[in-house]
């Protein structure tokens, strides 16, 4: 979904470190790489461990729990369903069916500090507005150089970085970073003197098309002056507190900003878009024309009714899901975790803080219960290891027997310590009748905290795993894996089903 989709795909945590550098470094630089441990397997065989290395896990009896002193269910008994008992063949479906976002947060800026209704900048004046930003994220905006056809500020494809390298939040003037761009859906004129100009022209979105690209005022022929960025604003930011920061964009221009063949005059700005993203270019792409979004309506009107809303629509969380590992077990086992205990050590931890099943992998021939095991790291038609966006799968087969259940983990992205599960006992394979099951068994899985990280506002906070200097950080968790539905943390997380549908099909 439009450039969502490429920004997620160009994200360098260990969730999704598969996919390559991100342009601007929106979530982790130098994390390492997740999901690139061995190819997912199928009918109870993986080979665990980065780069393909690790432990081979094979289907057979239950294994022990190594002695690690929590109750896992049925400790070194016989799984349900050993050798020789018949098997079924199932197939098992994670589709990703959230929605994808453009945008983690946006809105207009139109009401001057001190005005009692919205209105142009005019000298002395200024717009203030608030952001909610995580290390990774950057800060675009558009704004019209009123007084042209087509005109308007903003900074390039990249966006103001609201944090320096280090990670620590920055305060001060950034309108170095501004630019003055053409959208390339007007002919130029003389700026305050064509009679299509905003101030001259009869009636709005009047003038001849240009048809053209949007490109930086000065890169072109064009034969007319335009005062430069800083001659008509300036852009500062000032830290708040935790991850907000007041963005401040002043008119600076003097009486004789705008040097015309009919005199001198001062350079108004009209209301702008301000939008909080992750990827390279939010809201045009220089070269390329403009998207249709309402862009256009800023740069020759001033107007932000169309891309307002639009930004609106396309902000809030994209929410991937991790590589991860599936086990079938026997009845009473809990291979992955036990619900009001402490994580086992085992590597859910991992999955659940970095979407990294590497370490789970090596372990999955020790799980309790375990008849067979393997990872899931490679989306349906993807050529190698990654998360699943949205609109994307994973797939893996297994085979179970009468009694035998089904587990798997699979990290929440965006959060510290959240991952998807059924229940610590699993998923069961049949029913009453020893009958296989079919269908979709959304409703069993549910959101886990790991216990192991503290929590932080998703996609925001700075130790959540896009936003994570280096995996494996934060401050201590809870302590215990519990459903996110009852920890107090104060923080909005998506229903299970909204992000992660699961179907199992019997053959």
């Amino acid at each position: 979904m439009k450039n969502v989709l490429a920004l997620l795909l160009a994200t360098p945590i260990l969730l999704l470190g598969a996919c390559g550098d991100d342009d601007d470094t929106m979530p982790n630089g130098g994390a390492g790489s997740a999901g690139s441990s061995g190819a997912a397997g199928s009918g109870g065989s993986s080979s665990a461990g980065k780069g393909g290395s690790g432990a081979t896990s094979q289907g057979g009896s239950a294994a022990g729990a190594g002695g690690a002193p929590i109750d896992r269910g049925d400790a070194g008994q016989p799984a349900t369903g050993g050798d020789g008992a018949p098997r079924t063949q199932f197939t098992v479906t994670l589709e990703n069916v959230a929605t994808a976002k453009s945008f983690t947060s946006a809105g207009v800026f139109d009401t001057p500090v001190g005005a009692d209704a919205p209105g142009p900048l005019t000298p002395g004046k200024k717009y203030e507005f608030i952001v909610n930003a995580g290390r990774k994220q950057k800060l675009s905006f558009a704004t019209m150089l009123a007084a042209t056809n087509d005109a308007f500020f903003g900074p390039s494809g990249d966006g103001i970085a609201l944090y320096d390298e280090d990670g620590e939040p920055i305060s001060g003037d950034v309108t170095d970073e501004v630019s003055l761009w053409d959208a390339g859906t007007e002919l130029n004129e003389e700026p305050k003197v064509g009679p299509n100009t905003v101030s001259k022209q009869a009636a709005p979105d009047t003038g001849p098309a240009e048809n053209g690209n949007v490109v930086r005022l000065g890169d072109t022929d064009d034969p007319f002056d335009y005062p430069s960025v800083a001659e008509v604003m300036k852009v500062s930011v000032a830290h708040l507190d935790g991850t907000r920061f007041k963005v401040t964009i002043e008119n600076v221009s003097s009486d004789a900003a705008l040097q015309t063949s009919e005199g001198d005059f001062p350079a108004p700005m009209s209301p702008g878009v301000w939008v909080i993203h992750g990827g390279k270019d939010p809201l045009f792409t220089a070269g390329m024309p403009d998207r249709g979004r309402g862009l256009e309506h800023i740069a020759e009107d001033g107007d932000t009714t169309m891309l307002g809303a639009f930004v609106a629509d396309e902000s809030g969380l994209t929410y991937p899901a991790s590589p991860g590992a599936w086990v079938v077990h026997g009845a009473g086992s809990k291979p992955l975790f036990s619900a009001g205990e402490r994580d086992y050590g085992d590597g859910v931890e991992h999955i659940a803080e970095d979407g990294n099943p590497s370490m789970l992998g090596e372990a999955l021939s020790t799980l309790n219960g375990r008849i067979s095991a393997a990872l899931f790291n490679t989306p349906v038609g993807s050529a190698g290891p990654g998360p699943i966006l949205p609109g994307s799968k994973y797939r893996f087969t297994l085979e179970a027997s009468p009694g035998d259940r089904l587990s798997f983990a699979s990290m929440l992205a965006a959060t510290n310590d959240v991952f998807f599960a059924p229940n610590d006992g699993g998923i069961e394979l049949f029913d009453a009748d020893d009958e296989p099951i079919s269908g979709d068994v959304s409703d069993q899985i549910d959101l886990w905290d790991a216990g192991t990280e503290g929590n932080e506002e998703p996609g925001i906070g700075p130790n959540t795993v896009t936003n994570q200097s280096a995996p494996d950080t934060g401050t201590d968790g809870e302590g215990i894996v519990q459903r996110v539905s009852d920890v107090d943390d104060g923080y909005d997380y998506p229903a299970p089903a909204d992000v992660l549908k699961v179907t199992i099909t019997a053959k």
